[in-house]
């Protein structure tokens, strides 16, 4: 059984929150927690945020232990591009792209040995 949470729409590069979620995935959520809150780096309570609405998903939902949980997966897709203009010298405009993120969390229980 899995629990899963999304964050979408999140003004962070998907290319920095996935330096940030190479760091958790795999892990125990209490290990990956712990990782987080040290870690310096903007996407790193984004990414906590949603490790924990997973977390409550799972024992709300589906009567997991949270004890026992581990991230079988997490990834980081592209949102939409949020386009602006940035004056330039002689009248120019270049264009600055405001990227977008969607991050996925899956939890599922640590299987018994």
């Amino acid at each position: 059984m899995e629990a899963r949470a999304t964050a979408r729409y999140i003004r962070i590069s998907p290319f920095k929150a996935r330096q940030v979620v190479n760091l958790v995935r795999g892990r125990e959520v209490k290990e990956a927690l712990g990782i987080l809150k040290y870690t310096n780096k903007r996407s790193a309570p984004l990414i906590n945020k949603v490790i924990k609405s997973a977390v409550a998903n799972a024992e709300h939902n589906f009567d997991m232990d949270s004890d026992e949980l581990v991230i079988s997966q997490i990834f980081i897709d592209e949102g939409p591009v949020l386009k602006r203009m940035k004056p330039r010298a002689y009248g120019r405009a270049d264009l600055r792209r405001h990227r977008t993120s969607h991050i996925t969390v899956v939890l599922r229980e640590r299987e018994v040995k």
